[in-house]
């Protein structure tokens, strides 16, 4: 066969797929929208969105800041690893506080968990930044609410979400028009799931906080799950302390994040128990999406991530 009509296609892994896809995806934002901003909560999902940062706008600085919404409840490790892995990017770090937001009288805590007093400091941070786009590292497989989101999904100028009232997005075409005072949560990896997330912290040797692998701790149960023992929750006294070997599928605040029996100290081990696994890391983990068949949904309408 002449060698110019031979094929010499080439074919990408799935994860190079979901690379290029993503990669293509911040890059649209970067050129349509003027003040964008990385949602960084120091979790798996957003350690992957910074090596695709990285891989999108080296050997340039990100053209946006990186931004925590801090519940003031997270885990000491996850913080640590926050800023430490920030400091060595060279990257703007904002931290947006619930415990300010109380302080102001802009959020009124009405219970051990902070998780829903997130939206009011979010959208504040928002507002007070003009940020018009927020990437974020929610993927359809987490929740059914988040299934339903397109990759670029619509604020209003209240920071609400209408799942109805979403633009379509064919052949990889993204609107970023928005009016004053709107603006656009992006998600990069929402075509991911958990075990693609995993399979890419593998590939890429993505450096973890200690609390998603096998380790000892102090824990007591609660409905079904394992909750850390910490100043941030009352225990009963039907709830005694003990210790166990489990590790993390997701973080976010301690009051409502369960942690999972485990042995798997290795990205390949937890790769393997992921296999496994039948229920989503939100759907075994956060005691927030228990609350009610629609809970993510409710929150997500009134601006939450």
């Amino acid at each position: 066969m002449d060698e110019l009509t031979e094929d010499h296609t080439e074919t990408l892994s799935q994860l190079q797929e979901l690379e290029a896809e993503s990669i293509h995806v911040m890059r649209e934002v970067a050129a349509e929208f003027e003040r964008p901003v990385l949602l960084f909560s120091g979790g798996k999902d957003s350690i992957v969105l910074l090596r695709l940062a990285e891989k999108a706008f080296r050997p340039a600085p990100f053209p946006f800041p990186v931004m925590h919404v801090d519940t003031g409840h997270n885990f000491p490790e996850v913080l640590d690893f926050r800023d430490r892995r920030v400091a060595e990017l060279g990257e703007r770090l904002i931290v947006a506080s619930v415990q300010e937001s109380i302080d102001r009288g802009r959020a009124l805590e009405d219970g051990p968990s902070r998780n829903r007093l997130q939206t009011v400091t979010l959208l504040d941070a928002i507002a007070e930044h003009r940020f018009d786009a927020a990437f974020g590292g929610a993927r359809r497989d987490e929740e059914r609410a988040r299934a339903k989101e397109r990759i670029f999904s619509f604020r209003d100028a209240h920071g609400q979400w209408d799942p109805r009232a979403q633009r379509p997005e064919l052949w990889n075409l993204y609107n970023g028009a928005v009016r004053r005072g709107e603006h656009a949560r992006v998600f990069p990896i929402s075509n991911w799931t958990e075990l693609d997330v995993w399979r890419y912290i593998g590939a890429e040797g993505l450096e973890l906080p200690s609390i998603y692998y096998a380790h000892e701790r102090e824990v007591f149960e609660r409905d079904g799950m394992l909750y850390a023992v910490s100043d941030y929750v009352e225990r009963t006294p039907g709830e005694p302390a003990f210790t166990e070997r489990v590790r993390y599928r997701t973080v976010g605040d301690m009051t409502i994040t369960g942690a999972v029996r485990s042995d798997a100290t290795t990205t390949d081990e937890v790769i393997v128990e992921t296999l496994a696994t039948r229920l989503s890391e939100r759907g075994a983990t956060r005691a927030d999406d228990r609350t009610s068949e629609a809970a993510m949904e409710d929150r997500k309408r009134e601006g939450y991530f």
